[in-house]
C-alpha cells in the first residue's frame, strides 16, 4: 500500500472531511482538521482489521499500512 495520503478539506458548513482516496470508503468528519485526521486514522485501522480478518491482505501489508499513515 506504501505511503498513505489523507486528503483534508473543510466544508461549506464548517466541518472538516479527510479521506483516504488510495481505501475506498475511508473518509470521516469532524468540528476541527485534527478531528477529522483521528477519525479517518481510527477507521483506516478498522478497514485493515477486517482485510487482514478476510485473508485479502497480510497483517505485515497492514502494518505496512500504517506506517505509511504515520509518516
Amino acid at each position: 500500500m506504501g505511503e498513505i495520503r489523507i486528503e483534508l478539506e473543510r466544508e461549506e458548513d464548517g466541518r472538516w472531511i479527510a479521506e483516504i482516496a488510495a481505501v475506498p470508503g475511508v473518509m470521516a468528519y469532524g468540528q476541527t482538521a485534527n478531528d477529522a485526521l483521528q477519525e479517518v486514522s481510527k477507521l483506516l485501522c478498522q478497514v485493515l482489521d477486517e482485510r487482514v480478518s478476510a485473508g485479502e491482505i497480510t497483517e505485515q501489508e497492514a502494518a505496512e499500512a500504517l506506517k505509511g499513515l504515520a509518516a
